[in-house]
């Protein structure tokens, strides 16, 4: 059975949609069978992936609204062992569409129910929000992959997260897991980033990978060739980064 992991944050521009196709990629490239959701209004898990978002006519809001199932919105992409999920901008509607509905917050994890079994890891790129696209993928997740900045307002938000977690935990999802705190965009030259990564690995501990993505230039042009690090330039410092987190997710759930 497949391991759903949401990649949260309500903090915008942490790394969450470049975390969730290079993690994909990289979990494809080490064999595993991946499923990659964007749900994410802006899209840019799908696109960055290669797929023309403007024509995606069954996407993430059509799995959400229930009026088509997941295997019928299944994209392939550039990279290896990944199906995609893709979404577009009418995802925005979802929220207000949602609101009347009975168990909103369980439409993505009942709809999930029909693939789990074909994927090693079905992976979700969440909103930069906490409004009902995230709690829905938090409600269906396992687990949650919590990406953070190396700069100065990387800890800001993050008590608010942690503490919908627990309130999701308590109400909707007893059995979801934080998978671990991710530590992005790290520059060893600045004394900021050491003191950001200091900081969170002594409040957390075990909770924060060993693994931390540096910053990389590879990184950003990936996306506009929509292609993941992994066949953009698998020799990049960005590319081994997220191969090592691949590895850390895989050992940590060998059963």
């Amino acid at each position: 059975m497949g391991k759903i992991i949401a990649i949260a944050n309500q903090k915008g521009g942490v790394g969450k949609t470049t975390t969730s196709v290079n993690l994909a990629a990289s979990l494809g490239v080490l064999e595993k069978k991946v499923l990659l959701i964007d749900a994410d209004p802006q899209a840019n898990a799908s696109s960055g992936l290669g797929i023309d978002v403007e024509s995606v006519e069954i996407g993430t809001y059509q799995i959400l609204e229930h009026s088509n199932t997941p295997k019928e919105a299944i994209v392939k992409c550039s990279a290896p062992n990944v199906d995609v999920i893709p979404a577009h901008i009418d995802l925005v509607a979802i929220e207000i569409e949602l609101v009347d509905k009975e168990n909103r917050e369980y439409m993505l994890k009942k709809a999930l129910e029909s693939v789990k079994d074909d994927y090693d890891f079905i992976i979700i790129d969440c909103a930069p929000s906490l409004g009902l696209l995230t709690l829905n993928a938090l409600t269906a997740a396992d687990s949650v992959v919590i990406p953070i900045q190396c700069e100065y307002f990387a800890l800001e938000g993050l008590g608010k997260l942690l503490n919908t977690i627990k309130s999701i935990q308590k109400i909707h999802n007893p059995d979801l897991d934080i998978e671990g705190l991710l530590l992005t965009m790290y520059d060893s030259r600045l004394r900021l980033s050491n003191q950001v990564v200091e900081e969170v690995q002594k409040h957390f501990n075990d909770m924060v990978f060993e693994t931390i993505i540096q910053r990389n230039v590879k990184l950003s042009e990936a996306p506009s060739f929509g292609e993941s690090i992994i066949n953009y330039d698998a020799t990049s410092k960005g590319a081994t980064n997220y191969l090592h987190l691949a590895q850390e997710i895989i050992k940590k759930n060998i059963q």
